[in-house]
């Protein structure tokens, strides 16, 4: 009988996501990485980075790279606004910010809707892609926050950190 409640709750495991916008397109990484979300800030300029990276923001006396997420995952550059966010994640006890358009809100969802990403998913990179969630009338793209960056660009943000 144990093993049948196991397997019950298995099916029904939540995910909790925090979503966001970047262009038309909404993402979800799980909300355990999720440190806090900023308002954009002065991001410092650091010379001689990947140019994805923005540069540095300094979060209460700690210096944290800055990623610009549309740079990362190749979409179209646009103007920053009053939605825009930072992001702070922990990634492999490193702290990141990522800039996203907007965040929207913080979800639910059981795993049951949630499927392999295709082969490709708007032109993004499939490796970075956890899985689709489909909800009623949308569908969130989960990025894997750990495999977003390759191991040399992990190492090039450790640099950027300590200059």
């Amino acid at each position: 009988m144990q093993n049948l409640n196991e397997n019950n709750e298995e099916s029904s495991e939540l995910l909790q996501l925090v979503s966001f916008m970047i262009d038309r397109e909404e993402f979800g990484v799980n909300i355990l990485c999720v440190q806090e979300i900023n308002r954009l800030m002065q991001i410092t300029k650091v010379p001689n980075v990947p140019d994805f990276v923005e540069g540095v923001i300094n979060l209460r006396g700690r210096v944290i790279p800055v990623i610009d997420l549309r740079t990362k995952l190749k979409i179209q550059k646009k103007d920053r606004d009053n939605n825009t966010r930072i992001i702070v994640v922990e990634i492999e006890e490193k702290t990141i910010g990522f800039i996203v358009d907007s965040v929207k809100e913080v979800l639910r969802i059981p795993t049951s809707i949630t499927e392999a990403p295709p082969e490709m998913v708007t032109g993004i990179d499939s490796d970075y892609i956890m899985a689709v969630a489909k909800l009623d009338d949308r569908l969130i793209t989960l990025l894997n926050l750990e495999k977003i960056l390759s191991n040399t660009e992990k190492e090039e943000l450790q640099d950027v950190e300590q200059s």
